[in-house]
């Protein structure tokens, strides 16, 4: 889902941007990624992230990422969402079936 149907910015609190920054600056503006080897990603982040999904946006629950792990997280987000919603959803009759 993109930001134009999107609530997501509505939800943020009106200290969002102070909340943003704050969490870029204690990450020393870096991603936090961990990657397969254990490492911190090197990358520069750009963007600030629900480490869960949600609307808890206290600064322990915020991530620094870069927009590659950022896309890669919110993908993996969207398409979780996508199967739950695929497994809840009451199937369609054909309006022709008897």
């Amino acid at each position: 889902m993109g930001w134009e149907t999107s609530d997501r910015r509505e939800r943020l609190p009106a200290d969002w941007p102070a909340l943003r920054s704050r969490r870029l600056k204690m990450d020393g503006y870096r991603c936090t990624w961990k990657l397969t080897s254990g490492a911190r990603c090197p990358r520069k982040a750009t963007d600030v992230d629900h480490r869960t999904p949600g609307d808890d946006h206290s600064i322990r629950n915020l991530q620094s990422l870069c927009p590659h792990h950022h896309g890669r997280k919110t993908a993996r987000e969207g398409n979780s969402g996508k199967r739950r919603y695929a497994k809840t959803r009451q199937a369609e009759r054909h309006p022709n079936a008897g």
